[in-house]
């Protein structure tokens, strides 16, 4: 029997989360624009996009806090409203600070436990899975936010339920709470149970998520596993790294490379193979130290699957004059 949970992996039959089609309009805009995407059991999927892409709509139309225009949203193959139990079904953590501040963190628990008919010793048990077993008697109000993105993701486990959905959980966490963050997403997962993450941080999506939905604009605009992303991304590209950056981008540009400065000392090169590189640049006298396949990150992933999507972008600053 596993410690995060009561029962068997056996005994719990995740079928998911299905969303097909939501569309929903508040006034002039169309926040959802027929977002479809499939969060499967044992998997943990990662939920991204700009500020204003739809992903909060997109979950409180899930758990049935909104209504939308067209479309369905599913979990285990039923609408939120007709699950019996509800926790028993899915457990989210939406809102870090959605607690009464005067109540412990245990009787916080215990006031969802006796909602649900859930039992006190289950409380117990989930306050100490997130470490909180400590301060459970300390008023809520007075929690970090490290320590209330705990309480919330305890309070989403209560029921045990074969669906977890967290928005933004890596928010306020120390490093050794976004280490414990990572393996225990993970090992929710293992257990069969369907895990829905929505982050803005893509280093801790892309060590901690299996799959990718990627939204902008009110839609899914790309859907597949993290490392078919990362390797699609990161195909026919060439990473170099030299001190004369200017004339190295020159050289290549001129015979036919796209080009693109990505850090200090290292351009990324498209278009050309290594060996041709080496040998253009060698012609030319420029020096490099490194000429290699370049490694794609889920953040150039997403920067460049979401360019478009971005609602507010800040201009490039001025060049400063002293």
């Amino acid at each position: 029997m596993s410690p995060f949970s009561n029962r068997e992996p056996a005994e719990r039959s995740a079928r998911g989360i299905v969303v097909a089609g939501l569309r929903k309009r508040y006034g002039a805009t169309l926040a959802l624009d027929g977002m479809s995407f499939t969060v499967r059991p044992g998997v943990v999927t990662g939920f991204v996009g700009p500020n204003g892409a739809g992903k909060s709509t997109t979950m409180r139309v899930i758990l049935g806090l909104d209504a939308v225009d067209e479309g369905t949203a599913l979990i285990d193959g039923m609408p939120y409203r007709s699950l019996r139990s509800p926790l028993d079904h899915v457990g989210s953590l939406l809102d870090a600070a959605a607690l009464h501040p005067g109540r412990s963190g245990r009787n916080h628990l215990l006031w969802l436990a006796h909602a649900q008919g859930l039992p006190a010793r289950r409380v117990d048990q989930v306050l100490k899975l997130v470490g909180l077993a400590s301060v459970a008697r300390r008023k809520a109000g007075g929690y970090s936010l490290g320590m209330r993105q705990r309480l919330g993701i305890a309070a989403a486990l209560l029921g045990d339920p074969p669906i977890v959905m967290l928005d933004e959980p890596f928010n306020g966490m120390d490093p050794d709470g976004i280490v414990w963050m990572r393996g225990f997403l993970r090992s929710l997962a293992a257990q069969g149970r369907a895990v829905l993450v929505s982050s803005h941080l893509m280093s801790e999506v892309q060590d901690t998520a299996d799959h990718l939905v990627v939204v902008g604009r009110g839609k899914a605009i790309a859907d597949a596993g993290v490392a078919h992303l990362i390797a699609a991304a990161s195909a026919g590209r060439v990473a170099l790294r030299t001190t004369a950056g200017t004339h190295a981008m020159r050289v290549l540009a001129h015979a036919g490379a796209s080009v693109m400065a990505t850090g200090r000392g290292t351009i990324t090169v498209s278009g050309l193979p290594a060996d041709r590189i080496v040998t253009l640049l060698s012609q030319s006298g420029v020096p490099f130290s490194e000429v290699s396949a370049h490694r794609a990150t889920l953040e150039d992933v997403y920067l460049e699957l979401t360019h478009e999507a971005v609602e507010f972008r800040a201009a490039t600053p001025a060049k400063v004059s002293r």
